[in-house]
């Protein structure tokens, strides 16, 4: 029984060795998951617009090893997030936090459709007839069958 007790304790002291110096549990499979889906909201900081996942830059992919480095050492997605985001700035982010220096990429877009929307119903509510442009004037009218037959025919 004394020996059973011993196996298991030492079984269980391997696994948990084992655990600790790997950092986590998770498979290959499910670090190159939660990899992927933190790399997707991260922006690669060469090429602007297009996150680290869809870059082909050397930096995007040093990123992506640090992004699995992270990942590896058991953080969390925000964790890894927060650690770029400390490296690299708020723009490292594809979605900005909402913050003093950021309020007018957030409410600029609203502001601007309402701006419009006020402009559309004043210029409804103001009455301001298009022109008319149906019927001609009976001077012009001449003035128009005088051009058409001084104009030689294309045949």
């Amino acid at each position: 029984m004394r020996a059973l007790i011993v196996l298991l304790m030492a079984a269980l002291w391997s696994v948990t060795i084992a655990v600790a110096q790997d950092g986590s549990a998770e498979s290959p499979e499910e670090v190159d998951a939660r990899t992927e889906a933190i790399s997707k909201t991260l922006r690669c900081v060469v090429c602007q617009n297009q996150s680290i996942y869809d870059s082909n830059a050397p930096l995007a992919e040093d990123m992506r090893n640090l992004v699995r480095k992270r990942v590896e050492a058991g953080d969390t997605n925000d964790e890894a997030r927060e650690y770029l985001r400390e490296r690299y700035g708020d723009y490292v982010l594809m979605s900005p936090p909402l913050q003093m220096n950021t309020i007018l990429l957030w409410t600029g877009p609203i502001f601007l459709v309402l701006i419009g929307l006020i402009w559309f119903l004043a210029r409804l509510r103001s009455g301001q007839a298009l022109p008319d442009r149906a019927g001609l004037s009976e001077a012009d009218k001449a003035r128009v069958a005088e051009v058409l037959s001084e104009t030689p025919s294309a045949k």
